[in-house]
């Protein structure tokens, strides 16, 4: 049976939560609807237990709509980037996709992202996203993790990204010393 739900950092895997959190949030309010329904229909007052219950549900369904809204903001990678892209998708370097980072002041789209030994590079697909700000956020979460030694740029152009791409597969380096922790912090400071 094939995975419903597309891993974090997986190309696709905004548009799948997408579908999946609006799924969800729709049967949520289905679930305290029914039983709302079902408790009118049972004693013919809305003043019984199966209204608590409902007003109740309406909590995990209210925050599953919030989700639903962020993730309907966020945009994923491109197909045609992606296509471009896929070469560069081998064990030499760890690939993410569809990172999207946020923080008090802004939101951070990354399209694609790599890291190999020291080097965590990325590029965004959107033009109101500030790559300096972007490089500074993800350094600021770097060093409060305990991670250093870790240089980051963030690319607008493709051509560019691209080229950084084709160095760094070139490049011989041996693995950073905390890669696991960096991948820890990334899937965990995006949504």
């Amino acid at each position: 049976m094939k995975n419903l739900l597309v891993p974090k950092g997986a190309f696709g895997y905004l548009d799948n939560r997408k579908k999946y959190t609006a799924l969800r949030t729709l049967l949520y309010f289905l679930i305290s609807g029914g039983l709302y329904a079902g408790g009118i229909l049972a004693t013919g007052s809305n003043k019984n237990l199966l209204t608590i219950v409902a007003i109740l549900g309406c909590l995990p369904a209210c925050k599953s709509a919030v989700n639903f809204i962020l993730f309907m903001r966020a945009k994923g990678c491109s197909s045609a980037l992606h296509d471009k892209l896929s070469s560069y998708d081998d064990n030499a370097m760890t690939v993410f996709y569809d990172m999207y980072f946020t923080s008090y002041q802004k939101n951070y789209p990354l399209s694609h992202m790599v890291l190999k030994g020291g080097m965590l590079c990325g590029i965004t697909e959107h033009p109101s996203c500030s790559c300096r700000e972007a490089e500074k956020h993800l350094e600021q979460m770097l060093v409060q993790e305990g991670i250093k030694n870790v240089t980051v740029n963030i690319f607008s152009q493709e051509d560019k990204y691209i080229d950084r791409l084709s160095r760094l597969s070139d490049m011989q380096t041996k693995e950073h010393q905390n890669r696991e922790g960096i991948i820890n912090l990334l899937y965990s400071i995006s949504i």
